[in-house]
């Protein structure tokens, strides 16, 4: 995307919430791993045209949420949906600032060069889990939750149980999949396409499939309101759709 482009699209944003000329703010983001690579690919561009500053964290959305009902200071956060409904009727989150941003398919990692077995059917997709060594997953993650009712809603789970590998974050499911570890990692596609050494098998069959929504808000007790829902419109301008499709999502 041109710079040029980037700068036009802020703009509109700033001056729509008018707060063009403001001072710059230094905002503190908790961003859910399903956004990371998004939000790396934009954030340059949104500091550059506004001179606000943003202080990233990234990790589990569960672990994000347990952190804000502690009592964490944060001005902008991306959530799933089921969370974010959890800390917004908590008073953490202004309701009216919610915005899905993107979407990601549940898609299957391989090591790189390793044997493509297929997974286009829903009967495919369950024998090349049943045929599997060994498969890996976030326990936490919502893709993690969603593989395990999966299972048993292809009534494979007691089989599948015994080669699972459940893994704390999605980064220990791309090491153990980069490593040799597990024949197969289940992650959202976003999250696949960067890691190096590990390529994309592919998405679930479309029958089967499940997406993890990317929803950002900012908080309550943000320090800059205006800067931080400047953020949240930015992630949300189309400028950002062909950045959202080349890094494995779909547009909210």
């Amino acid at each position: 995307m041109r710079v040029g482009a980037m700068w036009l699209a802020l703009a509109g944003v700033t001056a729509g919430l008018g707060i063009g000329g403001a001072r710059a703010a230094d905002l503190k983001v908790l961003c859910s791993n399903g956004l990371r690579e998004v939000m790396l690919e934009v954030a340059p561009e949104f500091e550059r045209a506004t001179g606000h500053k943003l202080n990233m964290t990234f990790g589990l959305a569960a672990a994000f949420k347990q952190r804000i009902e502690g009592g964490e200071a944060f001005d902008v956060v991306v959530l799933v949906p089921a969370l974010l409904d959890d800390v917004v009727k908590q008073g953490k989150v202004t309701a009216d600032s919610r915005a899905v941003i993107a979407r990601a398919g549940n898609g299957l990692a391989i090591r790189a060069g390793a044997p493509r077995p297929d997974i286009k059917t829903p009967e495919a997709f369950k024998t090349t889990l049943l045929n599997a060594k060994s498969i890996a997953y976030a326990k936490a993650g919502q893709s993690g939750v969603y593989f395990v009712g999966l299972l048993d809603r292809l009534g494979i789970a007691d089989a599948v149980k015994a080669k699972a590998l459940p893994q704390a974050t999605g980064v220990e499911v791309g090491a153990a999949v980069q490593n040799g570890t597990a024949e197969l990692g289940v992650l959202p596609a976003s999250e696949i396409l960067p890691i190096k050494g590990v390529e994309l098998l592919g998405p679930f069959p479309a029958a089967v499939q499940g997406y993890v929504v990317m929803e950002a808000g900012v908080g309550a007790a943000a320090k800059d309101p205006a800067a931080a829902a400047a953020l949240v419109k930015f992630l949300k301008s189309p400028e950002h759709v062909g950045v959202i499709k080349q890094k494995g999502m779909e547009p909210g």
